[in-house]
């Protein structure tokens, strides 16, 4: 798990109730618990994300998200030192030597993969079954980035419509000159959880679905490239290098760094 996100979100939250104390003391933490303000903005970005997308679409995008706030991607080195160490399996037991290290697998992609090289597909097949799995990944992160984003952008919008509504509320009581301002205050507290759960929450959580959803399928290409290298039967060394292709040149220099002292010893 990467807690990047939930420590981005607990910073944000902390800073702005801090200076919710500085300005008014614990004491004004209540006033800013306004319950109609809620229903308008979460029930009503909630209802416009349904109108716009389909449920199972909707759902699927929380699945979506909470993957990319609960589950940790891997490293692009490690991967590679995996399908070398495959290869060198396939090389001195064949490809079925390869079924025994399936159990020892966390990743489905990879497992999937592997189970199509020891079922003895060609390059081409499985090209073709795992680039058509990167494709329906790649849509369904793209989907769940474009839900997020949406509600992202119009959540705002729904507590401008808080506000306006409890500006006209507030107008309507204008005989009592002593409770205008707190009315003011509550009109604006839609507008303040609009702005602020949009701008902490959904629209940097869509901004890091794009990114780890790259680099997930990254890692996936990589992993086509390996299993094709094996099924093709190169050497350890060869297919190494077309996995360091994918690298910077740092990083696949220090990758290289590591594998002549891992011979060494």
């Amino acid at each position: 798990m990467d807690p990047g996100a939930l420590i981005g979100m607990i910073i944000g939250g902390v800073l702005i109730l801090v200076s919710i104390i500085f300005e008014g003391g614990a004491s004004a933490i209540p006033g800013y618990i306004n319950i109609p303000a809620m229903m308008i903005t979460v029930g009503g970005t909630l209802a416009a994300t349904l109108i716009r997308y389909p449920i199972p679409m909707v759902v699927g995008a929380i699945a979506v998200v909470k993957k990319t706030v609960f589950v940790k991607i891997g490293v692009a080195e490690e991967t590679i030192k995996q399908l070398v160490e495959y290869c060198k399996i396939s090389r001195r037991e064949g490809l079925l030597g390869l079924e025994k290290e399936i159990e020892k697998i966390n990743d489905e992609f990879l497992i999937k993969a592997i189970r199509l090289l020891v079922d003895g597909s060609d390059s081409d097949t499985l090209r073709s079954i795992l680039g058509t799995e990167i494709d329906n990944v790649r849509q369904r992160h793209t989907a769940g980035k474009g839900i997020v984003e949406f509600a992202g952008t119009i959540f705002p919008a729904f507590g401008m419509i808080g506000t306006v509504l409890g500006l006209i509320a507030m107008m309507r009581k204008l005989d009592d000159p002593s409770h205008i301002g707190e009315a003011m205050a509550v009109a604006f507290i839609a507008t303040f959880y609009g702005v602020t759960f949009s701008n902490l929450v959904l629209l940097p959580l869509g901004g890091r679905l794009d990114t780890l959803s790259k680099k997930e399928l990254f890692l996936k290409e990589i992993v086509v490239e390996g299993v094709v290298s094996i099924q093709k039967g190169d050497s350890p060394m060869i297919t190494e290098d077309k996995l360091k292709s994918f690298l910077e040149p740092r990083a696949a220099n220090k990758l290289s760094s590591g594998s002549k002292e891992k011979e060494k010893t």
